[in-house]
C-alpha cells in the first residue's frame, strides 16, 4: 500500500506526464487559417500581383502560398476562392486583349502559386478541400469566348508568370 506521500507524488507525475504529452502533441500543428492578408478582396490580390514575376506579397508580406492551409476551414476557403477567382477573371479579360501582356504574366504567377500552394497542402495528391478551387481557378484563367485556343504569345506570358508563381509564390 503507496503512503499518502507517495501517492500525490505519483498523481503529481501523472499529470505532469500527460502535460508533456499534450505540449509533444500540439507542438507538431500548425495554424489551420489563412493570413489576414489573404481574405482580402480580388482587388488586394491584383495590386500585389503587379509585382509579378517578381515575387508577390500581399500586404507587403504574406506570400499567396500561404493562402491555403491544410484542414482550412470551409468559410475561410471560400472567402479565400472568392478573392483569387476575382482576380483570376480580371487578369483573364485583360488577358485576352493583351495577350503578351502584364496581366498575362500576372495571371500565370497567380494558378502557379496557387497551384504550388495546394500541393504543398497535399490538395492535389489526396482530392482534398483545394481541389474544387483548383478547377475554378483555372476555368477562370483559361476562358476564352467561343472556346478558341489562346494564343501562343498567351502561353508563353502565362508561362513565364507560372514558373515564378511556383518558384515564389
Amino acid at each position: 500500500m503507496l503512503s499518502r506521500g507517495a501517492a500525490w507524488r505519483g498523481g503529481v507525475l501523472a499529470v505532469a506526464a500527460s502535460l508533456v504529452v499534450g505540449l509533444v502533441a500540439g507542438c507538431g500543428q500548425e495554424d489551420e487559417s489563412a493570413p489576414p492578408a489573404c481574405l482580402g478582396s480580388a482587388t488586394a490580390y491584383l495590386d500585389a500581383l503587379k509585382a509579378a514575376p517578381d515575387p508577390v506579397m500581399l500586404d507587403g508580406s504574406t506570400p499567396i502560398s500561404d493562402c491555403l492551409v491544410e484542414d482550412q476551414e470551409p468559410a475561410e476557403l471560400g472567402q479565400v476562392g472568392e478573392g483569387l477567382v476575382g482576380a483570376a477573371t480580371r487578369l483573364n479579360a485583360e488577358a485576352r486583349r493583351d495577350p503578351s501582356g502584364d496581366a498575362t504574366v500576372e495571371l500565370g504567377y497567380l494558378i502557379g502559386a496557387v497551384q504550388q500552394a495546394a500541393a504543398d497542402s497535399g490538395a492535389t495528391e489526396s482530392g482534398g478541400i483545394h481541389t474544387d478551387l483548383l478547377r475554378r481557378l483555372d476555368s477562370a484563367a483559361r476562358f476564352n469566348k467561343g472556346g478558341e485556343p489562346l494564343p501562343t504569345s498567351f502561353e508563353r506570358a502565362f508561362g513565364k508568370g507560372y514558373a515564378a508563381g511556383q518558384n515564389s509564390g
